[in-house]
């Protein structure tokens, strides 16, 4: 996001990018994004400067009106709180601390700018409550047919080792920390009960915001356990991922990677609110799954839902768990 000082013209509430420009919008957007306690240049040059003492983490996601948010679903203050918090939760899951996000949206020329500052108030809103100190450094505006957005995150370890997904060890326990199953149960709501006549219903998504907030904004606005990726990996943790594609199929990934078993228990999985099969399968969560060994104190807002065991594959009381969720090309 370089920054300009040629005139831009005046604010208006209904003014659309097209007719602002990039630099008219940009000046309206960058004040309203966060500085960042690490970040030593933000926008206005070619590239930001952000204070790395030591080893650091890079993420990247891409969000793409279609596939990963409907238009009539999602406002833009929800899109800006959704880019932010995937994000951060890949950077909390290697146990590193955010320190910096740049942004790249592609929108149509006649997205209204004031929808793009709802976009960032609710981005930097998302920065302040899940990762204090973190900065929006820069970024990219640019005109598409569709809506994109691309987030490329960056995180301190701190001088702790990262957490990888291929460190579980036999009798270590599986934990998770966040919820499990909401935004799949608040995406089968939506696709259920916001499609009339074939076309996604703004009005419907409305109403089941009202009728049903905790599945539905899991879903378009989640609020990932961040600051508890540091505390895992300070706690011992031996693996760790975010849960973005379901419980069973993440759980199957770490499994997988480091060469052993994740034995599940379904009754501890049963205390979150949304029904079994979302818990397993639903994806979107954005919880972090980790392994912690049987030694470690189990730290406050962590549940365990299980053992690592030796064999392969996944579990749930003892029976083979089918490795099943949120694939973007299914």
């Amino acid at each position: 996001m370089p920054a300009t000082d040629a005139p831009t013209p005046a604010a208006d509430a209904d003014a659309t990018v097209a007719q602002v420009g990039e630099r008219g919008a940009l000046a309206r957007i960058i004040p309203r994004l966060p500085r960042g306690d690490d970040t030593l240049v933000g926008p206005g040059d070619d590239a930001a400067v952000v204070r790395a003492d030591g080893s650091f983490v890079v993420t990247t996601d891409t969000m793409l009106e279609g596939p990963d948010f409907r238009a009539a679903w999602s406002t833009w203050a929800d899109l800006g709180a959704k880019a932010a918090a995937t994000n951060l939760a890949d950077v909390a899951a290697m146990g590193a601390r955010p320190t910096a996000l740049v942004v790249a949206l592609a929108v149509p020329g006649s997205t209204p700018v004031a929808e793009l500052e709802a976009f960032a108030d609710a981005l930097a809103a998302a920065v302040a409550s899940l990762a204090p100190g973190c900065g929006v450094v820069g970024g990219d505006l640019t005109t598409s047919e569709r809506t994109v957005i691309a987030v490329t995150a960056f995180g301190s370890l701190d001088g702790r080792s990262p957490v990888l997904r291929s460190g579980a060890q036999v009798g270590d326990r599986v934990v998770v920390a966040g919820d499990l199953g909401s935004a799949g149960e608040g995406v089968a709501l939506l696709f259920a009960e916001a499609i009339v006549d074939g076309v996604e219903s703004a009005d419907e998504a409305q109403r089941l915001r009202i009728e049903h907030p905790r599945a539905v904004m899991a879903q378009l606005a989640p609020l990932p356990p961040v600051a508890m990726g540091p505390v895992l990996a300070d706690a011992g943790a031996t693996a760790m991922l975010d849960v973005s594609d379901a419980l069973a199929l993440d759980a199957s990934r770490i499994a997988s990677a480091s060469g052993v078993r994740l034995a599940l228990r379904a009754a501890p999985l049963r205390s979150f609110p949304a029904p079994l099969d979302r818990v397993l399968h639903g994806g979107e969560d954005h919880a972090l799954l980790a392994t912690l060994p049987a030694s470690a104190a189990l730290p406050d807002g962590v549940l365990e839902i299980g053992v690592v065991e030796a064999g392969d594959g996944v579990t749930l009381d003892g029976e083979p768990l089918e490795a099943r969720g949120w694939d973007p090309f299914a």
